[in-house]
This record gives C-alpha cells, structure tokens and sequence, in this order.
C-alpha cells in the first residue's frame, strides 16, 4: 500500500479557510483579520498548491490548527487549476469552507478611484467597469460554490472584523450560523442572502407620524408592526418553514444561512420582525447573528 502523504486522508481537527472574491472587496482586510484570529494565512498562493498547503497544515503536530489562504484573479493562469484543487482536498479529507467577498459595481469603482490601484484583468482597451464585470463573470461559478458570502459595499472594516469573529471563532463542527439581516428594498437585496421575504406588505409605520422617526427596535414601533393585519401569521407561516427548512439545510453540510427581511426602507417593520425570527431560531438552539444593514441610512 502506497503510504506517501498525497495518498493519506488527512487528521480531522483543522479548520481550513479559502478566502477569495473580487479585486477591491477586502480580501487584504479579511487576511489581517483571521491573523489576528490566530489563523495561519498564506495571501495570494497558486491555488495547484492549496492540497499540499493543506497537508502540511494537517501534519504539523498540531502546531497549525487554523488556516487560511487568500486565491484570486492575481494568480494569472494559475487560478484556472482551483477546480481540480478543490477536487483534490475533497479527496484528502479536508473540510474546508470557501469565504467569498462580493461588493457592488459602484462600492469597487469608488474603491479603486481612491487607492488609484490598477485592476488585475485591466487591459489596454478596458475600462475599470469593464474590468470588474469581467472578473465577476469569471468568479460567478465558485461565487456558487462559497459556503459564506459577505458584501463588503457598506460595511466598515470594523464590522467586517466582527462578523469574521463571529463566524470563525468557537464554531463546532456540523453547527450551523444563521444571520438574520433586515434591509431596505430601496437600496437593493442583500448579495450575500440565501432567503429572502418581502414584508411590504405590512402597514408602514413612516406613514404614522409619532413612529416616523422611530427605529423598528422601539417598542412602541414593535408594537405597531406585530398588532398590524397578517404580522403574526406571516411569523406562523414563517416559523413553520424555518422550522422546516433549516435542519435540512444542516443535514446538507450548509454552515452558513442567510435570512433577509425587507421593506421599503429598512428602518421599521424588517428590523421589527428580524428580532422576532432571530429570537424564535436562537430559541431552538441555532447559533444567530443579527444585521441591521440599513438602519442608520
């Protein structure tokens, strides 16, 4: 029997990152961040050498039981070898999880315009926009396959450092994390939701004038969205298919869910309702994170 290390799965026990996505959406600040995590990261690595990578860390005595690596469109050539890399740590053994960083059209021009960085599909002829689209249309398919996606558009570096924690820090193995985000339909859907419910139909407390000014975490404006026709069978419906649908999710290996609910702006009925779901799945035992994205717009 051929023993060579490419041939023996690897020891449980590490906990393996890929963290990739679009030029300008953080990925140098996601890095810093599982640094400072105490992850063993590696930026920019030729994804053909991701398996040995992983190897080493997996027989290193325990000395490395975190590790992250950074892959993107910088690796030329190269990138086009990730597909048989994945391929060959789902053979290994390893249980990684793929982190992608996505961010709007306009959040990546503004970016760039500002650091005065040239982009890495750039070309004589391309436009920055043009650019960017293209690198979103070459990662659409391993934008797929990501196990967490974040949208870094509006989000400060300092929130980003705590949803990575979040995440990443004291997560068991097989356990779910689910954020629950409110959102205003006017400043477009989550990119990173995996559900998402339009609570529009609900009265608008903006139309109420002692509420107007509110947030939906006043109780007063609580009060108003859960008294209003259809919000607490909405919640019934809703919690029936939670209920239903998360342990499902579970039992497909996801290990991150991202619930989103709208309104029109939302300051007022999805910020209400998001603290009525995430209370109602912490309850039965999932570990919830809550987003209010939104709220101070």
């Amino acid at each position: 029997m051929d023993n060579s290390p490419r041939e023996t799965r690897m020891r449980s026990g590490v906990e393996f990152v890929i963290v990739t996505g679009l030029s300008g959406a953080g990925k140098s600040e996601t890095i810093h961040c599982f640094e400072d995590l105490g992850f063993f990261c590696v930026d920019n690595l030729p994804p053909a050498l991701i398996p040995k990578f992983a190897e080493l860390c997996a027989h290193s005595d325990g000395k490395v039981s975190r590790a992250a690596v950074v892959i993107d469109v910088r690796g030329g050539a190269f990138f086009d070898d990730l597909a048989a890399a994945l391929t060959e740590l789902r053979r290994l053994g390893c249980d990684y999880r793929i982190l992608f960083l996505a961010a709007s059209d306009e959040a990546l021009v503004r970016r760039y315009k500002e650091t005065r960085r040239r982009h890495p599909l750039a070309a004589e002829g391309r436009t920055l926009l043009e650019s960017i689209r293209a690198e979103r249309a070459l990662l659409g398919a391993l934008k797929e396959q990501a196990h967490k996606v974040i949208d870094t558009s509006d989000l400060p570096v300092q929130q980003l450092k705590s949803e990575l924690a979040s995440l990443f820090t004291g997560r068991g193995a097989g356990e779910m994390v689910v954020t629950v985000i409110s959102f205003g339909y006017k400043f477009g859907v989550p990119l990173d939701a995996d559900v998402v419910f339009d609570l529009r139909f609900l009265p608008n407390p903006h139309y109420v004038e002692e509420l107007r000014l509110l947030a939906g975490s006043d109780e007063r404006v609580r009060d108003f969205v859960l008294a209003s026709a259809g919000a607490r069978e909405f919640l019934d419906y809703l919690f029936s298919f939670l209920d239903f649908a998360l342990p499902r999710y579970a039992q497909e290996g996801k290990a991150y869910l991202t619930i989103a609910l709208g309104c029109t702006g939302g300051r007022h009925r999805s910020v209400a309702l998001v603290s009525e779901v995430a209370d109602h799945l912490a309850a039965r035992g999932y570990r919830v994170l809550v987003e209010h994205r939104d709220l101070g717009k």
